[in-house]
C-alpha cells in the first residue's frame, strides 16, 4: 500500500510540476492547442507503452492524439488489415513527426527527456499493439528533483499512460535501425546496423538504455567540443566559410604528433577540416604557420599506414603517410603511444572517410547543395564514431566501421551503395512549404526530400553562409519513410548477405594459415600432388626408359594432332573438372569435407629459418640476375653489337614467320612435340646433346649490353 501512494503522489507532483512549468500560452492558438493535447484519449489498437510515447509526440506537436491518427489515415491512406502493422506503423507516424521537429532543437541531445523519449520509441516500436503488451512494466528508474532539467523539451503525463524508461528493458536491431536514423546526427541508415552492434557487443546484441544514453550523451560532448575547437582555430588555419574542425591531435604534451619529412621530424598539432589536414609545428613556446593538405581537389593524394622512426629508420608502424602531387616530399604522421597503434588507425580512418567523400563527389559530379550534403554525412559520421570511441574506449579494430564511404569502400557491392547516394542525392531538393510532410513528388514523380545532414548540422550550430541559404526556411525531413524500406536500406542488406558469406569464408582461410617456409612448401607440394605425378609421368615417358610405354604414347599424340582432335584436350579437361564439381555437389550434399593431411618437416629454430630464408632470397635474386642477362643479350642482338649473330638471329625470324604464315598450325604443332619428345631416344639422343651443347656455346658468346647505374643526385635540402 505504501508504494501505491508513493506513485500516486509522485504522479500527482510530476504532474503539478509539469504545469507549472509550462509557460502561458500567448496567444488564442496556442491555448486551443493546449486545450486539445488536454484532451487526447488512448488510441485502442495500441499497447499502453505506444500510447505513452503517441501522447507524448502529440503535446510536443500541438494536437491531440486522435488529430494524429486522423492525419495518418487521411495523409498516408494506410490499407493495412494487421492490427499489428497498423499499430507499428502509426506509431513510426508520430515518432517521425516528433522527432523531426526536436530535431531543430540545437540542445536536444542534452536533454535526458530526449533520450527518454527516443528509447520508449525503440521499446513501443518492438510491441506497438495492445495484444503485444497486456500490462505497463513498472519503472525502476528513480528521479529526484534535484535531476529535473528546466529546460527540457517533455514532460511527463499526468494519467496512468506516463511511462518512465525502464533499465530492464532492451532493444533490438531492427527498432534501433528503424527510428534511430530518423535523427540522422545519432544514425545513419547505410551505418546504423555497425553502430548498434558496437553498441551491443557486450551484452549480447540488445541495446540498454544506459548504454544509449551514455551513446548520446557522449555525441553531444563531441559536437559541442567541434565547435569550441572551431571557434578557436578559425584565426590561426584561416580556414574557409565552409570548413568545418573535425578532431585536433597533437595539444597534450604527453602524446604530441611528430611531422616526418625526410630524416627531419618535428612535433605539432594535427588539425582535420572537412577539406583538409593541417599541421602547426611547435615553436619556441608558440604555434608556426599552419601547413594545408589538401583532400578535396585531385591531387592524386594517398593516404595509408607506415612505419616511421628517427632519421628516417623504419621502425614503429604509428603513422599516417600523406602523398599528392602538391607536395615534392611525402609527409608522415607520427602518433607515438606505448600500446598498440590506436591513435593512428582512428587517424587514418577519418583522414580517409574525408578524402573517399570528396572522391564520390568528383565522381558522380555533385554541385552545392549535393556538394555540402555528402560532406555533412561525413562529418556526422565522425561525430558518432568519435563519440562511441569516447565514450566506450572502442577502436576500429573492434568492430565494423561507423564510417559511410570507409564502409562502401571495404564492403562487398560498395559501388552499388555508392551508387544508391548518388540517385538519392539527384533527387535532392530542399523541401519548403507550410505543411510538415514526410516527402514530396515533383513534376517527374520522382521522390524529393530534403538535404536532411545539412540541416542536421545547421540544427546543431554549424551555420555557414550556404548552410544559411539551403535551410533557412526549409521544413526538416529525414529520408526514412513510414512503412517503407529505404533504397540505401535494401542495399547495405544485400551488402551484408555477401559479407557474412565473405566473413565465413575468410574464418577458414585464417585456419589453415601456416608459418614457416618449409612447412608452407610442404602444403603446397601435398595440393600439387595430382599435378606433380602427371607432371613425372610424362618425363618418365619423354625419357624412352620404357621403349613400348613411349612409343605407343607418341603414336597416339600424333595421331590425335593430325586428326585435329588436340584441340578438344583443353575442353575436355574443363568439362570433366565441371561433371567432378557437380557430382560432388548433388551426390555428397551433406558430407562434410575431410581435412587435408600434411606432414610438416621437422621443426627447425629461428637460425635456421633465418638462413633458409637467405638461401631463398639468394635463389631469387639469381634468377633474377640470369633474366636481366638474357635481356641484355637480346638488346644486344636486337641492335646488332656481334653482327654476324644477329644476321643469323634475323634470317631464323623470317624462316619462322614465313613457316607460321604458310604451314597449317596442326603441322607446326606435331614437328614441335616430335622435337622434344624424340629427343630423349637412342638413336638421337647422341645428336640433340650435340645440338644444344652448340645452341648453349653460340649463347655464350653473345656479349650482353652495357649497363651504367648513376645514382640521382641528392639536392634536396636537410635541416
Amino acid at each position: 500500500m505504501e508504494g501505491i501512494w508513493e506513485n500516486m503522489l509522485r504522479n500527482h507532483q510530476n504532474s503539478l510540476k509539469s504545469l507549472f512549468q509550462r509557460s502561458k500560452p500567448s496567444s488564442p492558438d496556442a491555448s486551443a492547442a493546449d486545450d486539445s493535447v488536454n484532451s487526447s484519449k488512448p488510441i485502442p489498437q495500441l499497447s499502453p507503452l505506444a500510447n505513452s510515447v503517441v501522447f507524448r509526440c502529440s503535446k510536443i506537436l500541438g494536437m491531440s492524439t486522435q488529430e494524429l491518427q486522423h492525419c495518418f489515415d487521411s495523409e498516408l491512406l494506410p490499407d493495412f488489415k494487421e492490427l499489428l502493422t497498423y499499430a507499428r506503423h502509426l506509431l513510426e507516424f508520430c515518432s517521425y513527426k516528433a522527432l523531426h521537429k526536436l530535431s531543430e532543437s540545437s540542445d536536444f541531445l542534452n536533454d535526458k527527456e530526449f533520450r527518454g523519449l527516443t528509447f520508449d520509441m525503440m521499446l513501443a516500436w518492438e510491441a506497438p499493439s495492445v495484444h503485444t503488451l497486456p500490462e505497463t512494466p513498472r519503472s525502476t528508474k528513480e528521479e529526484t528533483v534535484g535531476e529535473e532539467d528546466d529546460s527540457a523539451l517533455f514532460y511527463t503525463s499526468s494519467t496512468n499512460m506516463a511511462l518512465q524508461v525502464d533499465g530492464k528493458k532492451t532493444v533490438g536491431q531492427e527498432a534501433f535501425s528503424r527510428i534511430a536514423p530518423v535523427c540522422v546526427s545519432i544514425a545513419d541508415v547505410v551505418t546504423v546496423h555497425n553502430l548498434f552492434h558496437a553498441l551491443t557487443s557486450t551484452s549480447a546484441h540488445r541495446l540498454h538504455f544506459l548504454v544509449y544514453d551514455k551513446y548520446l550523451r557522449s555525441l553531444d560532448k563531441v559536437i559541442k567540443n567541434s565547435k569550441n575547437m572551431m571557434s578557436a582555430s578559425v584565426g590561426n588555419l584561416q580556414l574557409a566559410d565552409e570548413e568545418i574542425v573535425l578532431d585536433i591531435d597533437g595539444t597534450i604534451p604527453t602524446q604530441p604528433v611528430l611531422q616526418h619529412i625526410g630524416i627531419v621530424a618535428w612535433p605539432g598539432r594535427l588539425t582535420l577540416t572537412n577539406y583538409a589536414l593541417y599541421f602547426e609545428s611547435l615553436g619556441v613556446g608558440i604555434y608556426e604557420k599552419a601547413v594545408r593538405y589538401d583532400l578535396c581537389s585531385d591531387l592524386k593524394q594517398v593516404i595509408k599506414p607506415d612505419l616511421t622512426g628517427p632519421l628516417g629508420a623504419r621502425l614503429f608502424d604509428k603513422a599516417v603517410m600523406y602523398k599528392s602531387t602538391s607536395v615534392a616530399e611525402p609527409a608522415y604522421f607520427e602518433f607515438p603511444e606505448f600500446k598498440a597503434n590506436l591513435r593512428r588507425d582512428y587517424w587514418l580512418d577519418i583522414s580517409l572517410e574525408i578524402l573517399r567523400a570528396h572522391k564520390f563527389i568528383r565522381k558522380y559530379n555533385l554541385k552545392e547543395t549535393q556538394k555540402l550534403e555528402v560532406l555533412a554525412r561525413a562529418i556526422l559520421g565522425i561525430f558518432r564514431y568519435r563519440a562511441v570511441r569516447e565514450a566506450f574506449r572502442f577502436f576500429s579494430s573492434h568492430y565494423k566501421t561507423l564510417l559511410t564511404f570507409n564502409l562502401a569502400e571495404n564492403l562487398p557491392r560498395g559501388d552499388l551503395i555508392l551508387e544508391t547516394i548518388a540517385h538519392n542525392l539527384a533527387n535532392l531538393t530542399a523541401v519548403s512549404g507550410k505543411r510538415d510532410v514526410p516527402a514530396s513528388k515533383d513534376t517527374k514523380g520522382h521522390l524529393s526530400v530534403s538535404p536532411a545532414a545539412v540541416m542536421a548540422l545547421f540544427y546543431l550550430g554549424f551555420r555557414s553562409k550556404m548552410m544559411v541559404d539551403i535551410c533557412e526556411g526549409t521544413i526538416f525531413v529525414s529520408d526514412m519513410g513510414v512503412g517503407e524500406i529505404h533504397p540505401l536500406e535494401i542495399a547495405v542488406k544485400k551488402s551484408l548477405l555477401d559479407t557474412g558469406k565473405a566473413e565465413a569464408a575468410q574464418a577458414t582461410v585464417d585456419q589453415v594459415k601456416v608459418e614457416g617456409i618449409d612447412t608452407n612448401v610442404a602444403v603446397m607440394k601435398e595440393l600439387l600432388f595430382p599435378v606433380i605425378v602427371s607432371a613425372n609421368r610424362l618425363r618418365l615417358l619423354a625419357s624412352w626408359k620404357d621403349f613400348y610405354k613411349s612409343a605407343a604414347f607418341l603414336l597416339l599424340t600424333c595421331y590425335m594432332i593430325i586428326r585435329g582432335w588436340i584441340q578438344y584436350l583443353l575442353p575436355s579437361i574443363f568439362v570433366f573438372v565441371a561433371i567432378l564439381m557437380l557430382w560432388r555437389r548433388y551426390f555428397r550434399k551433406g558430407r562434410s569435407l575431410e581435412a587435408f593431411i600434411v606432414t610438416p618437416p621437422a621443426n627447425r629454430n629461428a637460425v635456421e629459418q633465418l638462413l633458409t630464408l637467405q638461401e631463398a632470397i639468394t635463389h631469387f635474386e639469381a634468377v633474377i640476375q640470369a633474366a636481366n642477362i638474357t635481356l641484355l643479350k637480346l638488346r644486344a642482338l636486337l641492335l646488332a653489337i656481334l653482327p654476324q649473330a644477329t644476321e643469323k638471329v634475323a634470317v631464323i625470324l623470317v624462316f619462322i614467320a614465313a613457316v607460321f604464315a604458310f604451314v597449317p598450325p596442326k603441322y607446326i604443332f606435331l614437328v614441335v612435340f616430335l622435337e622434344y619428345y624424340t629427343r630423349e631416344m637412342p638413336c638421337r639422343k647422341e645428336s640433340s646433346d650435340r645440338w644444344i651443347r652448340r645452341i648453349r656455346e653460340w649463347w655464350i658468346r653473345i656479349p650482353a649490353a652495357p649497363v651504367q647505374l648513376i645514382k640521382p643526385e641528392d639536392s634536396k635540402k636537410r635541416k
